[in-house]
């Protein structure tokens, strides 16, 4: 082979060596879900550091009746980032290093997965990166986890939604272990049994003029709430209904939904004289598309168990839907 030619093969390798993308790690991620491995030395974590972790990312789920966390959180010695820890899910590096530097790395060691780098040079440096990203951090991991449990369902096996469809022009995918407890004209209420308890999934439309945003928003979503429960949710008791419970005012957000403005409710739900009660999220959807409001809510009754998990992966099924042409 001339000088030429070598020099020419050897331009060529590199050419295509550089015009190769970067491949995905292969390693699936492990982890239960809405748990956060927290990476940092025990000194930072016994300190104001940790006490800004657990405050920002352990504060209590809005809307549940008792003080759950938003993430689990697992720590462990920046020792082990270089071992078994490179499979978890979602991860957050904590270090003092000669620089501060805030950074999300996706799918860094396995896939998918959430590595958030936090790092300077003082403790000081620390809190002020956690305190301007703790949102951003929030909110992509739970973005992130919605996705992931959506993906699982999708896979899953999932109910015949061709009603759904035909009712409220749709696109949803339930579990099959949720059944249809009761079909009204414009009205769906979907149940799955769990142990000591169920999950419950509410479907309803009402005109586009029956919710405006304004300082009674609130009064208004929870009346129209109260009065579907009258109607059809009923305790075992005659004459008992469903209704939000008084006690507590519920937690009220903006949010879309497959492009759609939509009023996000949290709070707790009763059985007017008997001892059932439980949180519920309510989705008020605006589909102008269709002149209409949209309404889905997710509830559950679970008296022996934690709720979080359970609130989220009604969250995730709603948060699934796609809106139909006409």
């Amino acid at each position: 082979m001339s000088k030429a030619q070598f020099f020419l093969l050897s331009i060529s390798m590199m050419l295509f060596s550089c015009g190769q993308k970067k491949t995905k790690p292969t390693t699936e991620t492990s982890g239960k879900i809405n748990t956060i491995s927290v990476i940092v030395d025990d000194e930072l974590w016994n300190g104001e550091i940790g006490d800004s972790i657990r405050n920002k990312f352990a504060s209590p789920v809005l809307g549940l009746p008792q003080e759950e966390p938003v993430f689990s959180l697992n720590q462990y010695p920046v020792k082990l980032l270089e071992g078994f820890m490179t499979n978890n899910r979602n991860i957050i590096v904590i270090k003092k290093e000669a620089k501060s530097e805030f950074r999300i790395k996706d799918n860094e060691f396995a896939n998918p997965q959430i590595i958030v780098h936090i790092s300077g040079r003082n403790n000081q440096e620390i809190l002020d990166s956690i305190q301007a990203n703790d949102s951003l951090i929030i909110q992509k991991i739970k973005k992130s986890e919605i996705k992931i449990l959506q993906k699982q369902i999708a896979e899953d096996s999932v109910i015949d939604t061709k009603n759904i469809t035909s009712k409220f022009k749709i696109k949803v995918n339930i579990p099959n272990k949720y059944k249809l407890a009761i079909c009204g004209k414009k009205f769906m209420w979907f149940k799955k049994e769990i142990i000591s308890g169920s999950l419950s999934l509410l479907f309803y439309q009402i005109p586009i003029y029956s919710i405006k945003d304004n300082p009674n928003m609130i009064k208004r979503i929870t009346k129209i709430r109260d009065s579907i429960g009258n109607i059809y949710i009923h305790g075992a008791v005659p004459k008992t209904k469903m209704i939000t419970e008084p006690a507590f005012s519920p937690y009220l957000s903006k949010t879309k939904i497959f492009g759609r403005e939509t009023f996000e409710t949290r709070g707790t739900w009763e059985i007017q004289r008997e001892s059932m009660s439980g949180p519920f999220v309510n989705y008020v959807i605006f589909d102008t598309t269709n002149n209409r409001i949209l309404v889905v809510e997710g509830f559950c009754y679970a008296p022996s168990k934690q709720k979080r998990d359970l609130m989220f992966e009604l969250e995730a099924i709603i948060k699934s839907i796609q809106f139909l042409k006409k």
